[in-house]
């Protein structure tokens, strides 16, 4: 595979991160057709879980697509569900190469559409940006081979790492520019948890207030062994639901609904549980300037930070205005 390859691959991987959060239980998939250098078609997976990517792609490629490359961040799928096989569909439509950059895990395809595609004449090479691809379809991977979603674990953290103001009460620690950050976290993610104690205590909504993008709200779930939700809560409005028992049994519940993506917000007490019992896959980590004091509320309630961090490795750094956002994924 050339440089040119590689291009092209992270272009179809830029268009499947667009649907991050929108693809119910499917992967988000990203897909371009290129002839003679030049692209002729291009998709990514549409909300819900259909259209696929591929789909997309040859409808706007047409009649192109007729011996050109089909770029596809996963194995295009070989069963038949509520349409046909993608792997048919790039055959039929004449598509003389596919590279791919993983092969999909789900039982049901399993390298099923490498080999339809072969043997439809099809030349296949697959492997190409493996890790970015295993990256961005990091939940979907999650719910299929450990049968529960990814877990993104947002903190924001003071300068002497604490999340609230001495009570507990609603602390505002982060500003403007990593507020619409988590936002744009929460728009990438299908549902979204806290605990009772944060329900409680701030009364959130939990929704994605970008300009756009409000209609990307994450599903509310709260943690809680027992409690109900006050009934005039802004997570009873939205019809959050209250979800107890062992951390594990939760999640594994949460991957049977095709939930790919969860992230838990806090608060202290559900972060801890999460990290130790080893169930957080990813953190978003805001370290914000300013100092709340010893009587305010520890980040982990008690948890070293560092100890926490342990079985992460830092992967990507953002200065959000006076803060710094650094995201860390568990060590493979």
């Amino acid at each position: 595979m050339t440089t040119d390859d590689a291009r092209w691959m992270d272009q179809a991987l830029r268009l499947g991160r667009r649907a991050l959060g929108t693809t119910a239980e499917n992967p988000n998939v990203g897909c371009v057709i290129v002839k003679d250098g030049r692209l002729v078609g291009a998709g990514w997976t549409k909300p819900g879980g259909r259209p696929h990517a591929e789909t997309e792609a040859l409808t706007m490629a047409g009649a192109a697509a007729r011996g050109a490359t089909a770029y596809v961040t996963l194995e295009p799928c070989a069963h038949h569900g509520r349409t046909g096989p993608c792997a048919t569909a790039l055959a039929e439509a004449g598509i003389a190469r596919v590279v791919t950059a993983i092969e999909d895990p789900d039982p049901r395809v399993s390298g099923g559409g490498h080999a339809m595609l072969r043997r439809a004449g099809v030349a296949v090479e697959t492997g190409l940006m493996a890790a970015e691809a295993r990256r961005d379809m990091a939940g979907f991977l999650s719910r299929i081979t450990r049968k529960r979603p990814q877990v993104v674990l947002k903190l924001a953290l003071s300068a002497d790492g604490k999340i609230a103001a001495p009570g507990g009460g609603r602390t505002a620690i982060s500003g403007p520019e990593a507020w619409a950050r988590v936002h744009l976290l929460r728009a990438q993610c299908d549902a979204i948890m806290v605990g009772m104690g944060t329900v409680l205590a701030d009364d959130p909504a939990l929704t994605c207030r970008l300009p756009g993008l409000e209609h990307r709200s994450p599903r509310p779930f709260v943690l809680s062994r027992g409690g109900q939700l006050p009934p005039g809560s802004r997570l009873a409005w939205r019809g959050a639901e209250v979800l107890g028992g062992a951390l594990a049994d939760v999640l594994a519940g949460l991957g049977s609904r095709g939930i790919n993506r969860l992230m838990v917000e806090g608060g202290a007490r559900v972060a801890r549980g999460f990290l130790e019992a080893g169930l957080a896959d990813v953190v978003y980590l805001i370290r914000a300037p300013l100092a709340l004091g010893p009587a305010a509320v520890d980040a982990l309630a008690g948890l070293p930070l560092a100890l926490a961090l342990q079985p992460f490795a830092a992967l990507a750094q953002e200065k959000l205005g006076d803060d710094l956002l650094t995201v860390y994924d568990t060590r493979s």
